[in-house]
Order: structure tokens, then C-alpha cells, then sequence
């Protein structure tokens, strides 16, 4: 989900008390698509349609009516059709995503979290970043930060959600690795989900400049095995893509 999503639409179901979640959460609420008809969502759609590209994961598909959209598109265009598998841990997203795109049989839904709890930030890693690194996550209070952080483990905990569905998904369907990954699900879970996927052909960074995704920005530019394709550090909260090439 986006930044931008979080400020809107999330903002009122964050208290910084943790609570028992209530039998429909919040992160249930559909939301708006945001990566639509700007140059993100034109990059996604030349990738799904690239040569050589067979495998895409998306993290964090929402209702699938934003990047998911553009996947199918380029999907649909590439001659040797690619499989794209959806990961959304939200109950009614997830069936809104299956009713959107389960009838096309290159579209694989998973109701499942990318990483499990285990795998996410503490809350002093958390605090940490929003004291040290002047990103955009200083936009809102970090009582307000923790609660998003202390929302989306609970909603894993209390759903039974809490996976390795990235890797269980590889297992599954027999994959080494991706040929092109979205990171662009839980704000908290971009670092470790970097290092699931890492080493395939295309990675492409929602929310560059807040905790989701700016260290794993930065770790791709350093690393001469990717080349950076496309940077936008304005649009949203920034996005960026990267293509290995050795």
C-alpha cells in the first residue's frame, strides 16, 4: 500500500495502545489504487511485457485495480505469457483481488503475509530511522508511526497470517527466482522482503523515501550487479526501479 493510503485513509485506526483487533479491522477497508497512469505504472507494464520475464511477485496488491492492472496489461503482451502472483495479507482486499483477476489463469491470488512477524522492525528500529534519517516518515508523529507498526503485526498475529509466503510460494511453483518483484506491501516489511527476492532481473521500489523502501533504494545503488532504470523521488512518496545486469 502506498503512503499516501496511510495518511487518508488508516489514520483514525492507529491508537498507540495495543488492543485486541476487532473482528473487522480497518486494513480491511478498500482503498483507492494509486500506482495508475503516471510513469510507475508504465514502467510495471514494459517490464510484465519484457523478453525473459516469466515469474513476477507482486507485495502488496490491494483490491488490484492499481499496479496489478498494469502487470496484466504488460503481461498480456508478452508472447510467452508470465505468471504473476499477488500477495495481499487483507481479508477483503484479497477477495476483491480474486473477484477483480481470478478468472485469468496467469493470475495467482495469495491470501498470505510475505514475512512472518518475526521477520519485521522492533519498535526502537523503528524509532531509530524516524530520529536518524530525515525521510518522509517524519510527516506524521512517531506515536502515530508506532501504532501503524503495532497494527500490522497484530493483524498478522490475530488472523494467523503470519508466513513466509514469499518463500512458500517459490517452493510451490518450483522458483528460484523471480524474474521481477514489487515491494509495495506493509510499510515495516520492505527491508526483509528485499532480501527474499534479491537477485532478480527487475526490482521495483514503491515508497522510496519512507522506511518501506529507503534503505533498500540505497543498498541497489550501491550494488554494481543492478543498474538503476527509473527514479521519481516526488510522485507519492518516490519509486524506483532496477534491472540486474551480470
Amino acid at each position: 500500500m502506498a503512503w499516501r493510503r496511510l495518511a487518508e485513509a488508516l489514520r483514525p485506526r492507529f491508537p498507540h495502545k495495543r488492543v485486541r483487533m476487532a473482528a473487522t479491522s480497518q486494513l480491511d477497508q478498500l482503498i483507492p489504487a494509486e500506482i495508475a497512469g503516471d510513469s510507475f505504472s508504465a514502467i510495471i507494464e514494459e517490464v510484465a511485457s519484457t523478453d525473459g520475464v516469466h515469474e513476477i511477485l507482486e507485495i502488496g496488491s490491494s483490491t488490484g485495480e492499481g499496479s496489478t492492472s498494469a502487470w496484466v496489461r504488460g503481461a498480456l503482451r508478452n508472447e510467452v505469457r508470465p505468471r504473476l502472483h499477488c500477495i495481499e495479507v487483507s481479508t477483503e482486499r484479497h477477495a476483491a483481488l480474486v473477484e477483480r483477476w481470478g478468472a485469468h489463469e496467469f493470475v495467482h491470488c495469495h491470501h498470505t503475509s510475505s514475512i512472518p512477524v518475526e521477520l519485521f522492525p522492533s519498535a526502537e528500529e523503528v524509532e531509530r530511522f524516524y530520529r536518524d534519517v530525515p525521510s518522509r516518515l517524519r510527516h506524521f508523529d512517531l506515536v502515530t508511526v508506532l501504532g501503524w507498526l503495532q497494527q500490522d503485526i497484530d493483524y498478522l498475529r490475530d488472523h494467523g497470517l503470519s508466513t513466509r509466503g514469499i518463500a512458500q510460494i517459490k517452493e510451490r511453483y518450483s522458483i528460484e527466482t523471480f524474474d521481477a518483484v514489487l515491494i509495495d506491501g506493509s510499510e515495516f516489511a520492505g527491508y526483509a522482503e528485499l532480501d527474499e527476492v534479491y537477485g532478480a532481473r527487475f526490482l521495483l521500489l514503491d515508497d522510496t523515501e519512507t522506511f518501506k523502501n529507503w534503505e533498500n533504494s540505497r543498498r541497489l545503488q550501491a550494488d554494481p550487479e543492478y543498474r538503476l532504470i527509473h527514479a521519481d523521488s516526488e510522485t507519492r512518496n518516490g519509486s524506483a526501479v532496477f534491472e540486474r545486469v551480470v
